[in-house]
Order: structure tokens, then sequence, then C-alpha cells
């Protein structure tokens, strides 16, 4: 087997939630641009519809199906939907999260149990049913859940990040994909994590105007990450070239993390 064909999704099935802009478009063309057909789903059709376009101009099968996760109601006739248009699932990437940034000690339970139910409550459930209708019967699967640098330490206080919410979330995700890779191996699933550190994006964005100069200097490569700069990473633990790992969190913050 060549290096190129471990590089290799043609004719498999790879779901990205939020995958309509940012993160996790990239991860959808990334995985399109290696044979995936793909099934993006989001919140709002609008951006479902223009995501899919910017896909299709790149010669890419994609589907948009339009769910709000956050709501348990939505996960079965979700994944209904995708296994009537494509037949299977392969591959599912778990990316669709939310933050809030507040004092701990402001912090509200209303915005404490969203970020809570999206970040973590959703994967579980999509996973699980993912994983029970498609993968485990078949004894294969790819999940690549996107955690963060923030889920594995505490924010800097001179990144002044008050997302403590955000941050336990992706701590929870962290360990649940360690702790599902271990007891889903036994099914040859392999359950890996991404995690980002600072980078553009809608959510961060905000507090990146006030911090990227600070950042930038304590990043040994000396520059903040574009959404672009996961491509790569999403493909090799999605695809082949990563078969025997599992459990494992790829961290790509430019060094950051080991300052």
């Amino acid at each position: 087997m060549t290096v190129r064909s471990l590089f290799n999704l043609t004719d498999k099935v790879a779901v990205v939630t939020g995958g309509s802009r940012g993160l996790g478009l990239r991860i959808a063309e990334a995985l399109g641009e290696i044979g995936a057909k793909i099934a993006i789903v989001a919140r709002k059709p609008a951006e479902l519809d223009a995501a899919v376009a910017i896909l299709a101009r790149s010669g890419l099968d994609a589907t948009a199906f339009a769910a709000d996760l956050s709501v348990d109601s939505s996960i079965l006739p979700l994944v209904d939907a995708i296994v009537a248009r494509y037949g299977r699932i392969d591959v599912l990437v778990n990316n669709a999260g939310t933050s809030w940034a507040q004092p701990a000690e402001e912090h509200t339970i209303e915005a404490w149990r969203k970020v809570m139910t999206l970040n973590v409550e959703t994967v579980f459930r999509l996973t699980q049913e993912v994983g029970r209708r498609e993968m485990i019967p078949r004894r294969a699967g790819t999940i690549l859940n996107v955690a963060s640098i923030g889920g594995l330490r505490g924010n800097r206080p001179e990144f002044a990040a008050r997302t403590l919410a955000y941050s336990t979330s992706k701590g929870a995700l962290v360990n649940f994909t360690r702790a599902l890779a271990a007891e889903w191996g036994r099914y040859q699933i392999n359950v890996n994590a991404l995690c980002p550190g600072f980078f553009h994006s809608r959510l961060a964005d905000g507090l990146l105007d006030t911090i990227e100069e600070a950042l930038i200097e304590a990043t040994p490569l000396r520059r903040i990450a574009d959404d672009i700069d996961f491509k790569g990473a999403a493909a090799f633990l999605c695809s082949p070239a990563s078969l025997h790992v599992t459990g494992h969190c790829l961290v790509i913050d430019g060094g950051l993390s080991a300052c």
C-alpha cells in the first residue's frame, strides 16, 4: 500500500457537524478532497446551502442536513436522513460547539448548560447513535472530536480567556475520546481528537482582537493559525493513514503549549 493510498477515503461517507463554516467547512473540504462523500450538519439552512455551493465548486460530493443538535430529539431523524441519502456512515467528525466568556464567579447556569449540552451531551448522543447503528455492526469506523488546548490545561492569565464552561467541556471531550477509544477499540473503531490552539474564527475573533499581539509573541511559530492549518491533521486522523492511532489528542497550536 502506497502512502498516497493511505490518504484515500473514496466511497466513504463522512459526517461533519458544524460543517457550514470555519473549521468544520475546512475539515469537510479536506475529507472531500481525499475522496469522501460529505454530509454537513448545521442549524442554518442558508449557511448550509452556501457551504454546499463552495464544496461543489471544488467538485466535491456534499449534502446539507439542517438540524439543531442541542435538541436531543433531532439526533435520530438526522442519522436516519443521512443513512437514507448515503446508505452508511464511515466517519463522524464532532465539530459543532459553542463558547461563553464570563468570569467564573458571575457565570450563569443557563450559559453553563448551553455550553455543556452542545459540547458534551450532543457529542455523546450523536456518537452513540452512529456507533451502534453504523460502526459497531460493521466492525469499522472513525470518530474525530474537535476539542481544544483549553481542555488540556487552564487558561493562561495573560490571555484573559474567561471561558470556564468551554474549557471544562473540552476537557470532558478529551477524556471522552480516550475512554471511548478504549471501549470501542474491540470493534475496530478509531476515536481521536484535534486540540486546536487559538485560531481565527467567529467564536475567537472577539478575544483575538485584544490579545493577538501578545499571543503571537508567546507562540514559537510566531503566528495565529488559520482554519486551513487543520486540514492535513483532519485528513490524517480520518483516513487509513492513522489506522493504528486511537485515543490520541493531536495539539495544533504553533508550539504554544510547549512553552
